[in-house]
């Protein structure tokens, strides 16, 4: 089997493991319609949420529930995965992710603020940023350090849990103790600084606050997610971090 056979075998391997049958709006127009039933009959489990004309001619954009983008010819034979550049007069322009910040921005402000362990600017807030965290990791214990930093530059940290190990661990519960705790800020503080916090149960958001870190694309921690939905993967030094976002 050559090597492209084998990646796409992959692919639809992949593919077809997933969730429920093609559906999407009817606003779509007759060749997104058409797309959207090819691949809901050639890839069963494949749930299409969109599909619209892409900026390169010729093919088309389709967000599903695989978690990556697909790209497809007009009449739905030819597919291609992976990300889409494009070459413009400043460099090269990733359109792929820009189409997965706009689509994760959505599913952040879709899901709220709400339960989130909030560390706020000092004075004017200038800039907000989401930051899936695991009290065990180490880099993520590194950028904690630089909260006080990132505040006093007018930035607000929210942390939302993403515990690595997962459901049902001891990282996992002691993040819910840290968001059970009657002063999470201390309680937080605490622990990234390797200490004890006391067990503490409540119901709490640390489950599905760790389902929308998958939904929207964490593989590691820490993941910062900007307000326009770019994620900044790993840890960035708090200077650095500002001028990124045109504040130094």
């Amino acid at each position: 089997m050559s090597k492209k056979l084998s990646i796409m075998t992959g692919v639809r391997a992949a593919l077809a493991g997933l969730g429920l049958l093609a559906a999407f709006g009817a606003q779509a127009g007759a060749t997104e319609d058409a797309i959207a039933e090819k691949l809901a009959k050639s890839i069963p489990g494949l749930k299409v949420t969109s599909v619209r004309q892409s900026v390169a001619e010729g093919l088309y954009e389709v967000e599903s529930n695989s978690g990556d983008m697909i790209y497809t010819t007009a009449d739905g034979r030819f597919l291609l995965t992976g990300d889409l550049l494009e070459l413009t007069p400043t460099g090269i322009a990733n359109v792929t992710e820009n189409a997965r910040s706009e689509r994760r921005a959505k599913t952040m402000a879709d899901f709220g603020k709400e339960g989130v362990i909030r560390f706020p600017a000092k004075g004017e807030q200038k800039a907000e940023i989401a930051v899936f965290t695991d009290i065990d990791c180490p880099y993520c214990r590194k950028l904690h350090d630089d909260v006080p930093r990132l505040n006093e530059l007018g930035i607000t940290v929210n942390y939302y849990a993403f515990p690595r190990s997962g459901p049902n661990t001891p990282s996992f519960r002691k993040y819910e103790s840290v968001w059970c705790a009657d002063d999470q800020q201390q309680a937080m503080d605490v622990a990234k600084q390797g200490g004890k916090v006391a067990d503490a149960s409540c119901d709490n958001p640390v489950r599905a606050q760790f389902d929308l870190g998958n939904k929207v694309g964490v593989t590691g921690t820490p993941a910062i997610v900007l307000e326009d939905g770019a994620m900044v993967r790993g840890y960035v030094p708090a200077d650095k971090l500002a001028q990124g976002l045109g504040l130094l």
